[in-house]
């Protein structure tokens, strides 16, 4: 029933992970450990807000939100106190690529959790008044995060991004678009994503292969053999070379800029690990943190991340500084990124940056709940059961001819598309358009609105 099949290397030892088979033909990861008195569980579905109709964004949003919203013969008030009584914590969420839910219990309550997980799973109700309250507190936080300028940035980012994609429309959708969304819209939603061809389990704790393998059964039985999940294609980030400014009278103009990354089955990914911890994935070891706040004071805080999704590559960045001081930064952070692409690491930071992600890995391991994390997003990203065994050592690997490579790819001549909020200057070249929402903008489409295709 189970194959064993790597050692996961955590902070205190070392821990096998099994690939658990059921009698049915489900998988999931499993790490064994009796001496944690709590099962942490983690569950994907593959698809996400990409799925999300195109006059309905924020529609998976919203459905994920209900699960747990009354289920089977049990309402809201009665499926909460029954977790509350078994003190059972169970979440359901989103993102761009997947559904998950998230599922902690004791030992001696792991029957009744996969019982509740499995009838939210395969049986929401989605009633009327569990459907509007969940309407209500997600348009208010969509109101609420309206002017936010960090939040405004990242939505603008994307949808300048990717007109006319899945990933340029608001995933928690819109006021208008969550107004909208009908009871029919929720069952054809779950229908169409909740299914066992489209699921990927982690389980971390006291807990057999056996009796786990028997649970997944049961979890899986109500749901319908095959997801009809609508094609998505993968395609390259738009914009590089652009500034938007979005005016919003701050003190300080929050800035979100980037340009296309590698895919995560991308044969030099690693390698374009190591060049962005170098860039700015380093905290304060990196050289964009060295060079806007170390040295001139510019910023608190300065970063840049690889984000992979499911169909497209980015190298995402951010930074917050005063208003007067928005064109010196990017202008730093430009200049930064064409010398890395131009000259690459130094030696010395090639090899301190290989030090510092080997030996930081295991803190992605040091619960149980990260652990269970790390086994569902492995199968997501189909990197195979023995990826953490041999990590650390594909880290260790890269050379300064393989960096040198993977920076001029990942960063090619610095363009970037920078979407910048507040009252920014010194941004040559840049469009200029009111926030949405304010009185400036009444007249001037919103380009993250579901729809806008804004250039």
């Amino acid at each position: 029933m189970t194959a064993a099949a790597t050692a996961l290397a955590t902070p205190a030892h070392t821990t096998q992970i099994d690939r658990v088979t059921t009698p049915r033909g489900a998988e999931a990861w499993l790490v064994e450990e009796t001496t944690v008195p709590v099962i942490a569980v983690e569950i994907a579905f593959r698809g996400g807000s990409a799925q999300d109709p195109e006059d309905r964004p924020g529609l998976v949003n919203l459905m994920a939100t209900l699960l747990d919203e009354g289920a089977g013969d049990m309402n809201a008030d009665i499926f909460q106190e029954t977790l509350e009584e078994k003190a059972i914590e169970l979440s359901f969420s989103s993102n761009r690529d997947a559904v998950t839910a998230s599922l902690r219990t004791l030992p001696e309550n792991l029957d009744e959790a996969f019982r509740l997980l499995g009838t939210a799973l395969a049986a929401p109700r989605f009633d009327h008044d569990a459907v509007e309250r969940m309407k209500s507190q997600l348009s208010a936080q969509i109101r609420r995060n309206a002017l936010d300028p960090d939040d405004l940035a990242g939505r603008t980012f994307f949808a300048e991004a990717f007109p006319g994609h899945a990933y340029g429309r608001p995933p928690r959708g819109t006021v208008e678009s969550l107004g909208a969304a009908t009871h029919d819209d929720l069952v054809a939603a779950h229908k169409r994503l909740i299914a066992r061809d489209n699921v990927v389990i982690g389980a971390v704790g006291a807990i057999s292969a056996e009796r786990l393998a028997n649970l997944v059964d049961g979890l899986l039985a109500g749901l319908p053999e095959k997801a009809g999940l609508t094609p998505v294609s993968t395609v390259a980030p738009e914009g590089a070379g652009r500034t938007e400014i979005v005016t919003l009278d701050v003190p300080q103009t929050a800035i979100v800029f980037g340009r296309p990354g590698p895919l995560r089955n991308a044969d030099d990914f690693i390698p374009a690990y190591v060049v962005n911890h170098i860039l700015g994935g380093g905290s304060f070891s990196s050289r964009l943190f060295n060079e806007v706040r170390e040295k001139r004071g510019l910023a608190y805080s300065v970063y840049s991340y690889l984000s992979p999704y499911d169909h497209a590559g980015l190298l995402l960045g951010g930074v917050a500084t005063r208003n007067d001081r928005a064109g010196q930064s990017i202008e730093l952070i430009r200049a930064e990124i064409r010398r890395i692409a131009e000259d690459g690491p130094t030696q010395k930071e090639l090899e301190s940056a290989k030090k510092y992600l080997v030996g930081s890995y295991a803190l992605r391991f040091d619960t149980s709940t990260k652990i269970a994390n790390q086994l569902v997003q492995l199968q997501l990203d189909d990197l195979g059961i023995d990826y953490v065994a041999k990590r650390n050592a594909l880290v260790q690997a890269v050379t300064m001819d393989e960096v040198k490579a993977a920076a001029r790819a990942l960063l090619g001549d610095g363009d970037l598309l920078v979407v910048a909020v507040g009252q920014p200057t010194g941004l040559d070249g840049a469009r200029v358009r009111p926030a949405p929402g304010t009185a400036e903008a009444k007249l001037v489409p919103d380009p993250t609105a579901a729809g806008s295709h804004a250039r």
